[in-house]
């Protein structure tokens, strides 16, 4: 059973541009993979000042995973864990900072756009990833599963671990990526790729009203209701196909609906009713299962518990090797 680790930013409710490009695949990988999904605290850190929001968002995400599908107690092979729950990653970090030229870390491109959005020009900012890497090499994992704007940390994790193992001996496993499909990457309602940063996410966890009125402020252009429309061009669409599948006959009709022209002819307001209702379809079981979440939060401290008991078994593991090689 191959073991994957992936995580997120605990940076307020998640959204369906995080279900589409990531969760939803976590949920269909474990049902024959080794997961590790953890929170990832101490990386939040680099854009929250605020403890109590932090604590609060931290918790949301558990819930979040929880109801999308992540599922420890029917696939006890999923660990959900925060990241200072295992903050041996960051003696870790530094003892791949000790082996990392500073080259790599002018070269993180991650950087450069945070500070472009405005982000304070943090010495944390600037090595994250370095403690990235420290997360992922922690558990040896066999897969990393990422978008296209990770695969450079990726690439400087493994450059990280060969370093390492080059001046010390074979400590770290190289993992490989699994690049996610690109068709799942959504684009918010303003256009651009979806997140919580650009205050253009769309929250399926929403009251139906605000839900709706927020699917409505979608942009779109001002082609007439007869004449006929590229779907392709359209964010709506690529947030509906993205939600209910390429192949889906739902998307397939919507499509032909975009195409048609004259009194066959489909106004962009009946195309955002179409997802509004979608989503409520689609995420039904999860708004159910969100509200249960919570209101149990017993459950929640045990998934969190069991979690990090995993994670801590397989760091600790890792960090006595790397302390054994550097002669600590």
């Amino acid at each position: 059973m191959k073991r994957v680790l992936s995580g997120l930013q605990p940076s307020g409710q998640l959204h369906i541009g995080n279900y589409a490009g990531a969760i939803r695949q976590f949920v269909d990988m474990q049902a024959d993979h080794e997961m590790y999904v953890f929170v990832a605290s101490y990386h939040a850190l680099t854009s929250t000042r605020d403890a109590n929001e932090l604590r609060t968002n931290t918790r949301q995400v558990v819930i979040d995973y929880l109801a999308f599908g992540l599922d420890p107690a029917t696939h006890p092979n999923t660990h959900i864990y925060l990241q200072q729950d295992v903050p041996q990653v960051t003696e870790l970090a530094w003892l791949l900072s000790c082996v990392c030229p500073k080259h790599l870390m002018d070269k993180a491109t991650s950087y450069k756009d945070k500070v472009a959005r405005g982000l304070p020009a943090s010495v944390g900012l600037y090595t994250y990833p370095i403690l990235q890497a420290a997360d992922i090499l922690s558990v040896d994992p066999d897969l990393v599963p990422v978008g296209k704007d990770q695969v450079q940390h990726c690439e400087i994790t493994r450059d990280l671990a060969q370093k390492f193992n080059h001046a010390f001996g074979e400590v770290f496993k190289l993992p490989n990526y699994k690049l996610r499909d690109d068709a799942q990457v959504l684009p918010g309602i303003d256009g651009q790729k979806m997140s919580k940063s650009y205050g253009n996410d769309i929250d399926p966890f929403m009251d139906e009203k605000p839900l709706r009125k927020r699917i409505m402020k979608i942009k779109t252009d001002s082609t007439p209701v007869e004449e006929s429309k590229d779907p392709e061009a359209c964010t709506v669409f690529q947030i509906y196909r993205g939600i209910a599948g390429r192949d889906d006959p739902r998307t397939l009709d919507l499509a032909s609906r975009y195409r048609a022209s004259g009194p066959e002819g489909m106004g962009y307001g009946h195309a955002k009713q179409a997802l509004f209702e979608l989503i409520l379809d689609h995420f039904a079981d999860a708004r159910k299962r969100r509200t249960e979440l919570m209101n149990d939060p017993a459950y929640i401290d045990k998934v969190l518990k069991d979690g990090a008991a995993a994670a801590q078994a397989k760091v600790t593991e890792v960090t006595a090797r790397a302390r054994m090689a550097v002669g600590l």
